[in-house]
């Protein structure tokens, strides 16, 4: 039962028996009620919380009573060193002198931080950078800043450059949490060879000692079916044709994105979707030769015809 009252919140229950008991506010849902009876007294309470608007981590600071959460993608982990406005509590203007002593405090402050944290923030600065090209989740961007940390207490930074190590970081952290990101994308965002990225990656796991499980073929199958447009059938009957192919143990060895890519171009095949294996090759990052290949040994061994 709920009874509607004025806006005034000041109320309560009208029954005798109720007339000892609290009346409770209930801020998440909105409602005031009785005490006693449970009776709802007002509903839909106007949220007066307050709401600071920040444009800059530095506002932010400001205006948080907190401050932000810790995140390891920061090279202070979110414990940064704020020197306010030259203004003391009440608002005033600090004098002249006490305005110099607190930037010669801002200088010092800036100079008193070591190499390593300039070195951390601008890797950080790059990871976030290849997160936006790759869309990488949160969870991930977090794994791989751990995983670079622990790259640089091991000093494995020498004689490798930053680019490098973080790329190799970001995909170990994807293989970790099974985004399906290749060595040819993250080599693309981080902007490095992927020669030189399968050489640091290949480092990182053996210092280390990180434990990669292979990739999801069927993740593979999602993203290329999904940049390609392809129908819900032809994705579905992909899921079949590798299914077919993990029981048949033929997918044992190979590589994974060939494998889908192939499921896909079969699958496109038997729904009349004509899409070149030059497209999927573009897609998917491998070669037409091992798409056919793969494509002509699973037509072979679960027996498809053309």
């Amino acid at each position: 039962m709920v009874a509607y009252y004025s806006s005034a919140y000041d109320v309560k229950c009208q029954l005798d028996t109720c007339k000892t008991y609290p009346v409770i506010t209930d801020s998440d849902r909105g409602e005031v009620f009785c005490g006693g009876c449970g009776l709802v007294l007002v509903q839909n309470l106007d949220d007066t919380t307050n709401e600071n608007r920040s444009y800059s981590s530095e506002d932010f600071m400001k205006n948080a009573r907190t401050g932000p959460g810790g995140s390891l993608t920061m090279f202070d982990k979110g414990l940064s060193t704020v020197i306010g406005a030259d203004k003391d509590s009440t608002g005033k203007s600090l004098s002249s002198k006490t305005k110099y002593e607190f930037n010669r405090l801002r200088t010092w402050d800036q100079r008193s931080k070591s190499r390593k944290t300039s070195s951390l923030s601008k890797a950080f600065t790059l990871l976030h950078g290849m997160k936006t090209k790759i869309g990488a989740p949160d969870n991930v961007v977090e794994n791989a800043a751990y995983i670079y940390r622990k790259a640089v207490s091991a000093k494995l930074t020498r004689g490798r450059t930053m680019a490098s190590l973080i790329s190799a970081s970001l995909y170990a952290a994807c293989r970790q949490n099974n985004i399906p990101r290749t060595l040819d994308d993250i080599a693309d965002a981080g902007n490095v060879e992927r020669r030189i990225l399968s050489r640091d990656l290949r480092t990182i796991i053996k210092k280390l000692g990180l434990n990669l499980n292979q990739y999801d073929t069927t993740s593979f199958i999602t993203k290329i079916s999904n940049n390609m447009n392809l129908s819900e059938k032809t994705k579905r009957d992909a899921f079949d044709i590798l299914k077919k192919c993990e029981d048949e143990k033929i997918t044992a060895g190979k590589h994974p994105v060939a494998q889908a890519a192939a499921s896909l171009y079969i699958a496109s095949i038997l729904n009349g979707e004509k899409i070149s294996q030059k497209k999927f090759s573009n897609e998917s990052g491998v070669s037409d030769v091992t798409i056919r290949n793969r494509a002509t040994l699973i037509k072979k061994t679960l027996k498809i015809a053309d």
